[in-house]
């Protein structure tokens, strides 16, 4: 699997520990991601295209491997290492992930066997294959990291007498275990690091949900309440060059609504002209204007048509 850039998987203790003695999922280890399975902590076994169950200590195992979005659920690329009488254990580098910030696996035992997650594990989803009599859950993974340096904040002021603050959103899909707020003075906080985009979140306050209640900006859900939502922007260079002689170039595109006189470049080099915008995440068509005339990006070989057949150039934002 291709990556254009390293992601760095912070390992919060919270996002893999389960209730008992659970062996974490997986785990950090500098530059590697460790899997972990332990059949003892595994009740069932689920057979492949079916909905047959066995149970786990029924099974003689001599394979394990690790099956998730993150290799396309293969089968047979990431085999785990015996470790033990009941434990196996797969060591990965972080350039094996791409840039996505959650991830949906599972341990194939056999070749034949899916192990069943309960609800006694933090880190779990919901699968599609699941029925309304009959739950399945994958295990997760989260890429996000969570420290002081964080592109956005979360500040939730008061309940100084709460045991425990949860942030919970589309960032996680709405995981109600993972993101633990820490106490301080005068609330709880947390910050991460989320791609630019725009999110929707509430907290939960032992066990009780709500809206951010000093954010203006929410949405109404299907629960009939409101969701609060963060916007998180990046700041992005366009670079035109090969204009040394121009008067004047002006960027415009699908940021500013095509405006031709919002955005005037600044002339920094013979020849280079720039400037930076911010923007949330998403795909953005946009064009220069040379002193009157429109040119594509010469410097960009990403375009398309829109829909009255003109050629734009694109920039991705992520």
């Amino acid at each position: 699997m291709n990556i254009k850039h390293y992601i760095v998987i912070i390992f919060m203790c919270f996002s893999a520990t389960v209730i008992g003695q659970h062996t974490p999922t997986y785990s950090i280890e500098n530059d590697s991601i460790i899997f972990n399975f332990d059949v003892r902590d595994y009740k069932k076994f689920t057979r492949d295209n079916t909905s047959k169950r066995v149970d786990a200590s029924n099974l003689d195992i001599f394979k394990v491997a690790v099956s998730g979005q993150f290799n396309d659920w293969s089968r047979e690329e990431w085999k785990m290492r015996k470790t033990g009488g009941y434990t196996y254990q797969l060591r990965k580098s972080i350039t094996d992930f791409d840039e996505k910030y959650f991830w949906e696996f599972k341990y194939l035992i056999n070749n034949e066997y899916w192990a069943e997650p309960d609800k006694s594990f933090y880190n779990i989803t919901e699968s599609e294959k699941s029925y309304i009599w009959h739950k399945i859950y994958n295990l997760t993974m989260h890429s996000f990291p969570s420290n002081e340096e964080g592109n956005v904040h979360f500040f939730l002021e008061g309940y100084e007498n709460a045991d425990n603050v949860i942030v919970s959103g589309t960032f996680n899909r709405w995981n109600e275990n993972l993101l633990k707020m820490k106490k301080v003075k005068g609330g709880w906080k947390i910050s991460l690091q989320l791609k630019p985009d725009t999110y929707q979140y509430k907290f939960i306050v032992d066990g009780n949900w709500m809206e951010d209640p000093k954010n203006a900006h929410k949405e109404y859900n299907e629960h009939h309440t409101f969701n609060s939502i963060v916007t998180i922007k990046k700041e992005v260079t366009f670079e035109l060059k090969g204009y040394k002689n121009a008067t004047n170039i002006f960027l415009t595109g699908s940021f500013n609504d095509w405006n031709k006189k919002e955005v005037s470049m600044k002339k920094v080099d013979d020849g280079v002209w720039k400037y930076t915008l911010t923007l949330k995440g998403g795909k953005y068509h946009y064009k220069y204007i040379v002193d009157g005339k429109w040119v594509v990006d010469p410097n960009n070989p990403v375009q398309e048509h829109d829909e009255y057949g003109n050629i734009n150039s694109v920039k991705m934002v992520n």
